[in-house]
């Protein structure tokens, strides 16, 4: 019987007191491309690429808590990933952040 269970990964992507507020970084784990972004307190991790043009999204500008991909304009929210403006129309992954001490944890699922 084939085991269906997730292994769940939680991986230190960097330190809190790295991030500026509302300036959008790229940080590559584990062979995927996300975009960590700070506002205020909180921390928000979506994969770094628009769902409309493959563009880097840690490019773009975060207003509220939005970002704008740079090439077309799309916007996602960073909550939940979900695409809030044309062209993009499909949300980007999002994944759980939790701060440890002064280091950003990011959580990954895989089979």
């Amino acid at each position: 019987m084939a085991n269906s269970s997730r292994l769940v990964l939680k991986v230190s992507a960097l330190k809190l007191s790295e991030l500026q507020d509302r300036k959008p970084v790229k940080v590559t784990i584990n062979g995927e491309d996300l975009c960590v972004t700070r506002i205020g307190d909180e921390v928000f991790a979506i994969d770094d690429t628009c769902t409309h043009s493959e563009a880097s999204l840690s490019e773009g500008d975060v207003t509220d808590y939005k970002i704008e991909c740079w090439l077309h304009g799309a916007e996602f929210d960073l909550r939940t990933g979900a695409a809030v403006t044309l062209p993009a129309n499909i949300a980007v992954k999002t994944y759980p952040v939790k701060i440890v001490n002064d280091l950003v944890e990011v959580q990954f699922t895989k089979k």
